[in-house]
């Protein structure tokens, strides 16, 4: 047995002996809960082999890590394709579930990774439990990373990777274009539901899972859980810099900073997620508000005993599993009924 896959079954044995009982975390519940305890163990674990690390340092262990969590759920079918832009082909990856839902919108997810890692792969569990248990087709796109591609190099692949999905519906027998992503996929998912809604195309909803969605400001969450959390202020700062280059001059961007931005009239419907124990849950909170406040529809999971990047977790932690499952059923019921009005 590979080292890597030990270690998914060790942490699969370490969930079952610390999480006695199906836990979901209270969808909803804003109170701060106690993390889970698989989770507390597992940051302890995560703090002991923290030290500095450059942008592909961080990428190569992000991917060994998910390597060693992959377990490859269920689905009906997976296809690699790739996605032509101006500036080359994007790698991207379609899953079809096992029972497709009647008259079912596409999902074009983008994955999290701090805009400097995360491929196809590391979110491929994650894609193919949202992918199935919603029962609609979902298409994971592999963006431009920083350093190598800074800002707005993803922003731009985010926005020719949703246009050429909407030319290409048809093909794909899909109803509609919803889009989503986790953390800085979530953003990128924001960016681009705002600037197509401005540019007057019809996006389906959009799922925003841990979004960072203000780079400008404080938030007391980043004061709460930025440090010895699965995401901490330092991390941060290290993936921005990376990204921007001068963060200072493009915090207020819209294009990074999406709550800072005008919600255009026809903005899609919104299920936004956030996690108890993560420095951007203010955040995510604060752009279901911005919605909210020009009646954009909005629903708002907030799952308490969790923490940033748990959607990567569900291969070895149950509780996430659920939640990820819990999401999926949500995303469906949201993303069927906006495709009928």
């Amino acid at each position: 047995m590979s080292a890597s896959r030990l270690k998914g079954h060790v942490l699969r044995g370490l969930d079952r002996l610390l999480d006695a009982g199906d836990h979901l975390p209270g969808a909803g519940a804003h109170a701060v809960d106690r993390l889970s305890p698989f989770l507390q163990v597992l940051r302890r674990l995560r703090r002991l082999g923290a030290r500095p690390r450059t942008p592909q340092e961080n990428r190569q262990r992000f991917q060994a890590d998910m390597a060693a969590f992959r377990t490859g759920f269920a689905i009906g079918s997976s296809q690699d394709l790739s996605i032509p832009t101006d500036h080359g082909e994007l790698a991207a990856r379609l899953y079809r579930p096992s029972t497709a839902a009647i008259s079912a919108p596409l999902t074009l997810f983008f994955h999290g990774g701090g805009f400097i890692m995360g491929d196809l792969d590391t979110h491929d569990d994650a894609c193919r439990l949202l992918c199935e248990v919603s029962g609609m087709p979902l298409l994971s796109v592999a963006y431009r990373l920083a350093p190598e591609a800074p800002f707005p190099a993803a922003v731009d692949d985010a926005m020719a990777s949703a246009r050429w999905a909407l030319q290409q519906l048809g093909a794909l027998g899909a109803t509609g274009l919803a889009l989503g992503g986790d953390s800085a996929g979530a953003n990128l998912a924001a960016v681009t539901a705002s600037r197509l809604a401005q540019a007057g195309e019809r996006l389906v909803a959009q799922l925003l899972i841990y979004p960072g969605t203000d780079l400008s400001r404080t938030w007391p969450s980043h004061a709460r859980f930025g440090e010895g959390h699965f995401l901490d202020r330092a991390e941060r700062a290290t993936f921005y810099q990376a990204y921007l280059g001068d963060v200072q001059a493009r915090a207020t961007d819209p294009r990074v900073s999406p709550l800072l931005a005008a919600v255009p009239p026809e903005m899609a419907p919104a299920l936004i997620v956030t996690a108890g124990h993560d420095m951007l849950a203010d955040e995510g909170q604060a752009y279901a508000d911005h919605l909210r406040r020009v009646r954009t529809p909005v629903e708002h999971l907030h799952f308490a005993r969790l923490g940033h990047a748990f959607i990567n977790l569900a291969s070895v932690h149950r509780e996430s599993r659920a939640a990820v499952a819990h999401i999926a059923r949500q995303w469906r019921a949201l993303a069927l009924t906006s495709t009928r009005t």
